[in-house]
């Protein structure tokens, strides 16, 4: 059953999960988890990659718990059971999902370069197995090469495969990373 928060909508909720919901791009918008017996659905942003890698490796009949806000009304026509707007995977299987740490970081050494989708270099893989994600424009400012050692400042989040985490870079070797000037 779902439990609200004292002085704000967000609902806690319970439930096995079922399956993902795909956008028609093939993006992962969404979840859909049986509470009680009946399906209740959460929605993310198809354009957040970080909400979604939350929901890549989970299997049907795992325990859940998801924080979410109720959903208004869609104007395309009534909804076939409950559908909230995530905000946090809480729990797994009893456990305390792996949270997005704001002021996590890693170091390391530069083992190989990462791709963007388009091929250019958007990080650097570390010897450690960590992502640090710089985006093309602050790896090219930053200089980094095969070897070089690294002190990222950021974002942490588990990669998808486990090998590491994924650093969303805000410092790198005290160097600010933000756009181009």
């Amino acid at each position: 059953m779902p439990h609200p928060y004292p002085a704000i909508d967000v609902w806690s909720v319970e439930g096995t999960f079922l399956h993902l919901i795909y956008s028609p791009q093939g993006a992962i918008e969404g979840v859909m988890i049986e509470t009680d017996g009946v399906p209740t659905q959460f929605v993310t942003d198809p354009q957040d990659p970080t909400v979604a890698e939350r929901f890549v490796g989970l299997r049907p009949g795992q325990a859940l718990t998801i924080e979410g806000t109720e959903a208004a009304p869609s104007p395309k026509g009534e909804s076939d059971h409950t559908v909230y707007r995530f905000e946090r995977l809480a729990r797994v299987d009893g456990r305390d999902a792996e949270p997005l740490r704001a002021n996590d970081g890693t170091r390391g050494t530069v083992v190989r370069f990462n791709h963007a989708r388009h091929g250019e270099p958007n990080g650097v893989v570390l010897d450690n197995g960590d992502f640090v994600h710089t985006r093309p424009d602050g790896l090219r400012r930053l200089g980094l090469q095969i070897g070089d050692a690294v002190r990222a400042e950021g974002a942490a989040r588990p990669l998808v495969d486990g090998a590491g985490r994924v650093i969303e870079a805000v410092r790198v070797n005290g160097q600010p990373i933000g756009p181009a000037h």
